[in-house]
């Protein structure tokens, strides 16, 4: 009976942490619905602070589309938040009413819904050599049982608000999981969780699809929680990790990054030959009559943050070949040029010509 009570309090509390994400009023409005949509919160509609937003959004959707973290950062990206307005498609305001989880007090705001072109995010991407995580993406099983002092329990569908912090970091990294049933069966793989058995685990999931299971065990530590995880794609382990929190919720959610990261590893694909690809191009630029044009050449090329090297090859007249030892494609190189570079024609099978300005 006692352990019977302190798992139920257990859940009770992961559900109630839970449940501050379900206090919304729902209605017909504005939301995001598919991977290059995107909400953020904003504090009014005045254009900055929208213009702001859209940044933040652009950064959401390009963190989807490879499925990965820190995407703000590669080579190029920056440059293109700042122009992230000319990648939206429409976008619209909600108004939320919500319950405060500490207080109980009514809480409201704003939320600004953008939805992108998705051939230009593509494009984008594309040109700049980000990974792109292909869809349709797997929906892991989630295996997760959790000891509180009184032995592992299973969480299963019945309990999902209590596993909401590891379903909803899954979403943000671009991905769903799913969870078992949590019939009387599938409770006693519990017990296998714990003996770190994936053959057990994939086997009693193979009612399931696709094959995959994410399987975790989360158990408190001293004042805090400990947990192990295992990605098995296939019966074979793709990856395993551990992760220590005070938060129960936050080591639980570290379980959906662990696994984001691997699969973005197994799965996701820079662009093609030639779009996006890093390498080493020779380029031809015109207008480089006098050693001043070389100088300007010179401190634009030291500014395009895909180029991470260049030296001259080869002088004509007017004409300067430089090999360029670029991050991504000529195309990237083209799009973050800007207008200080304008194409040029260019012979078959010759260097691409750009005009300095």
């Amino acid at each position: 009976m006692r352990s019977s009570i302190r798992w139920t309090c257990l859940l009770a509390g992961l559900l109630a942490a839970g449940s501050a994400y379900a206090q919304r009023v729902e209605g017909d409005r504005a939301r995001a619905s598919g991977p290059f949509d995107a909400e953020v919160p904003v504090n009014s509609q005045n254009t900055a602070e929208r213009n702001s937003a859209f940044a933040r959004a652009l950064v959401q959707v390009l963190n989807n589309l490879s499925g990965g973290q820190g995407v703000a950062a590669q080579p190029g990206v920056s440059a293109e938040l700042k122009r992230a307005a000319d990648y939206v498609d429409d976008y619209d305001y909600r108004q939320d009413e919500g319950v405060s989880a500490s207080t109980g007090a009514p809480t409201f705001g704003t939320t600004l819904v953008v939805h992108f072109d998705p051939a230009k995010v593509q494009e984008m991407a594309s040109d700049l050599g980000l990974p792109v995580w292909p869809e349709p993406r797997p929906k892991p099983v989630l295996w997760l049982a959790i000891d509180d002092g009184s032995g592992p329990r299973l969480v299963g569908l019945s309990q999902a608000n209590a596993a909401r912090s590891i379903l909803d970091r899954a979403k943000a990294r671009g991905y769903k999981l799913g969870l078992p049933a949590g019939n009387a069966a599938e409770q006693a793989a519990a017990g296998a969780i714990w003996r770190g058995d994936t053959a057990a685990i994939a086997r009693i999931s193979s009612r399931y699809n696709p094959p995959m299971q994410l399987i975790g065990k989360l158990s408190r530590k001293g004042a805090g929680w400990h947990a192990d995880w295992t990605l098995v794609d296939g019966g074979r382990v793709l990856s395993r990790w551990s992760d220590d929190d005070g938060d129960a919720r936050r080591a639980m959610a570290s379980g959906a990054d662990g696994a984001a990261d691997a699969l973005v590893k197994r799965y996701a694909k820079r662009g093609g030959p030639g779009v996006g690809s890093p390498g080493s191009y020779t380029v031809s630029f015109a207008g480089i009559d006098n050693g001043d044009d070389y100088i300007r050449l010179s401190a634009l090329l030291q500014k395009v943050s895909v180029v991470r090297g260049f030296r001259p090859v080869h002088a004509m007249p007017g004409t300067l070949d430089v090999q360029l030892d670029l991050t991504t494609g000529l195309a990237g190189f083209r799009r973050l040029a800007g207008d200080a570079l304008e194409p040029a024609d260019t012979v078959d099978g010759a260097p691409p010509v750009f005009r300095l300005r």
